[in-house]
């Protein structure tokens, strides 16, 4: 009886332990794929059958599948009858390693356009009056921009700007031109450097609407306080990415 009550314990745990470490493997298998997806690895767009994946990588066909359906669901490949898994989406690089502006950064990949939805100046909030090293309540110029690439919603920004810098952007072509280069062109210095902050966050109702998202969807939440040469910080940022079309990357060097 010991023995049988034993093996009656013991059989769902294996089960599910067989389970997991399926599982683990999809998600291991899924990670390989994804950068091969997203970096040109399947130049026909096609990626090899099945059964040519479970060889190649020395897992069962159930995983191979377990690992294709995740990528699905991050709307990167689909089924199609007769054809086999295909890419279905991509999504665009932007470096973390050098400061520039959005059409700068995605300037071989298409044309960047801007749609401002909200431009003017409003008191500062504590925290951005914190940031832009400014009294509490004191005027900034405040920019909401949708921005596409070649017509598909790709970031929603959120821009503070000091209003003495700011009000010249006040009927300047925003929708064409990147704010950096304006502010380079207005101040008649370069920008300097910034500080960045990126993590995950789900769409809420408005961003979801305007980025043309699911509601609750993850978004690439970037902020960034940028400075010019001389360190004054000019530009606060609250940059809402589409999750499913940027991937963001950079070089980094160990400094210990």
């Amino acid at each position: 009886m010991p023995a049988e009550r034993t093996r009656e314990h013991t059989a769902p745990l294996a089960a599910a332990r067989r389970r997991r470490l399926r599982a683990d493997r999809a998600r291991q298998l899924a990670d390989l794929l994804r950068h091969l997806v997203l970096t040109g690895g399947f130049p026909s767009g096609a990626l090899p059958h099945e059964d040519v994946l479970a060889a190649d990588y020395q897992v069962s066909r159930n995983t191979v599948r377990h690992a294709l359906d995740l990528l699905r669901a991050e709307l990167l490949v689909e089924r199609l009858p007769g054809v086999g898994t295909v890419v279905v989406a991509e999504k665009y690089p932007h470096g973390l390693d050098r400061l520039m502006g959005l059409a700068e950064t995605l300037r071989e990949h298409g044309r960047v356009s801007n749609e401002v939805r909200t431009m003017g100046p409003v008191p500062a909030p504590a925290p951005v009056a914190e940031r832009l090293r400014l009294p509490t309540g004191t005027d900034v110029l405040y920019i909401e921009r949708l921005r596409r690439l070649n017509g598909l919603p790709l970031s929603l920004d959120l821009t503070y700007l000091p209003l003495d810098i700011g009000g010249e952007l006040i009927g300047a072509d925003l929708e064409n031109t990147d704010v950096f280069r304006l502010l380079e062109q207005i101040t008649g210095q370069p920008l300097g450097h910034a500080e960045i902050t990126l993590e995950a966050v789900n769409a809420d109702a408005h961003s979801a609407t305007v980025l043309q998202a699911p509601r609750g969807a993850a978004v690439l939440m970037l902020e960034r306080l940028t400075h010019l040469c001389d360190g004054r910080p000019v530009d606060l940022e609250f940059i809402r990415f589409r999750g499913d079309r940027i991937a963001m990357s950079g070089l980094l060097r160990r400094s210990l």
